[in-house]
C-alpha cells in the first residue's frame, strides 16, 4: 500500500515541507511516484520515517541521523549512549536553573528587599535556605504575627538589616560562649539569652509572646534550615539547636512563673 505526502505528513505529525526536505537531502526518499509525479511512500518508508523522528526527538542532527541509518549496526548504540550522557547533563543543568528560579521566587516571598549584592554584604555566612522561609510563610499564612513579620521585614532598609544582623551576631557569640562553657540550658545565663532572642524578634519583626517563642525554638531543634537562620552552619555545634530550644522553654516557664506568682 502506498501513501501520498499529505497522508504521511498527517500520520507522522510533520509538515509536507519537512518531508520534501528529507527527500531533497536523501534522508527519506519516497519509494515511488504517481503517474503525475507526486511522491508515494510505502510501509518501508514509513518505518524509516519513524526512526528519523525517534532520533530527532532525542536531539540528533539530520546528518547524524543519516549516518546512523546508513550503518546502524556500526555506530547507533554508541551514539545513543553519547546522547544519553548529553541528555543527563542537560537535565542536570535545567534542574540547577529551576532551583535558581525557585530561589529567586522565594527571595521575593521573604520580603527582604535587598539586591543580591546587598544580601551577601549584610547577611554574610547566615544560611538562608529560602525553601524554609517559603514553607513557613505558607504554614502560618493565616497568622497575624506572620503577616506582621513579613510587613516589617519588607519595610526594613539596608541600614536596618545591618543593625539587626550586628545585634544578632553579638547575641550569637554570647550563645556560643555559654554553650561552650557548658552553662546549663535551664540556667540563668542561657535563659537570659533566650529572652534576649525573644525581644530581638519582637523588636525587629513581630510580637513574640513566650508561647510563640517556644514554637519558634521547636522549629530550630527540628529543622536545620530554621536553625541556620540564627547560627550559620560553620559555627554550629552538635546539640546546640536542642540547647537553645531547651533554654527558650525554660525561659518561657520562668516568665509564666513571674507573671503568675
Amino acid at each position: 500500500m502506498t501513501y501520498s505526502v499529505r497522508q504521511v505528513a498527517a500520520f507522522a505529525g510533520v509538515t509536507v515541507r519537512t518531508l520534501h526536505h528529507y527527500d531533497r537531502t536523501g534522508l527519506l526518499k519516497p519509494g515511488g511516484r504517481s503517474r503525475a509525479g507526486y511522491r508515494l511512500y510505502d510501509d518501508a518508508d514509513l518505518a524509516r520515517l519513524q526512526q528519523i523522528l525517534f532520533y530527532r526527538e532525542l536531539g540528533f542532527s539530520l546528518d547524524e541521523i543519516a549516518a546512523i541509518l546508513a550503518d546502524p549496526h556500526a555506530n547507533a548504540l554508541e551514539r545513543l549512549r553519547a546522547r544519553q550522557r548529553k541528555l543527563e547533563e542537560e537535565i542536570a543543568r535545567l534542574q540547577r536553573l529551576a532551583e535558581v528560579a525557585e530561589r529567586a521566587i522565594e527571595v521575593q516571598q521573604t520580603g527582604v528587599r535587598l539586591t543580591p549584592e546587598e544580601r551577601f554584604e549584610v547577611f554574610g555566612d547566615i544560611a538562608f535556605d529560602l525553601s524554609y522561609a517559603t514553607e513557613a510563610r505558607l504554614k502560618w499564612a493565616d497568622s497575624a504575627g506572620q503577616r506582621a513579620a513579613m510587613a516589617r521585614a519588607a519595610a526594613h532598609t539596608k541600614e536596618d538589616w545591618r543593625r539587626l544582623m550586628a545585634e544578632a551576631a553579638d547575641w550569637r557569640a554570647e550563645l556560643l560562649d555559654a554553650f561552650d562553657a557548658q552553662e546549663p540550658a535551664d540556667g540563668e545565663r542561657a535563659m537570659d539569652l533566650a529572652e534576649e532572642h525573644r525581644r530581638h524578634v519582637a523588636r525587629w519583626f513581630t510580637d513574640c509572646p513566650p508561647a510563640m517563642h517556644r514554637r519558634v525554638a521547636d522549629d530550630f531543634a527540628a529543622d536545620p534550615r530554621a536553625f541556620a537562620l540564627v547560627v550559620p552552619p560553620p559555627q554550629q555545634r552538635p546539640g546546640l539547636a536542642a540547647y537553645l530550644c531547651k533554654a527558650v522553654h525554660a525561659n518561657a516557664a520562668r516568665t509564666a512563673a513571674e507573671e503568675n506568682p
